[in-house]
């Protein structure tokens, strides 16, 4: 899994994510999220990988608690 910056321009595409959601409801944004999960997904195309990026996502939620 490769943590490392490796976006160009990660404010242009910060801000081009940004756009896609304005005037969107809450439950379109959560569906083009999901949309866009599943297509960047599919052109890591790397199993291993993927899940290694699910568990370290999981890992940074806030929300998610740990037993002590």
């Amino acid at each position: 899994m490769n943590t490392a910056p490796h976006i160009p321009d990660p404010d242009g595409f910060y801000a081009a994510l940004l756009a896609a959601h304005e005037g969107l409801s809450e439950p379109q944004s959560a569906d083009l999220n999901a949309r866009l999960v599943l297509l960047l997904a599919n052109q890591c195309g790397d199993q291993a990988v993927l899940l290694a990026c699910v568990r370290a996502a999981a890992e940074d939620n806030p929300t998610t608690t740990h037993a002590p």
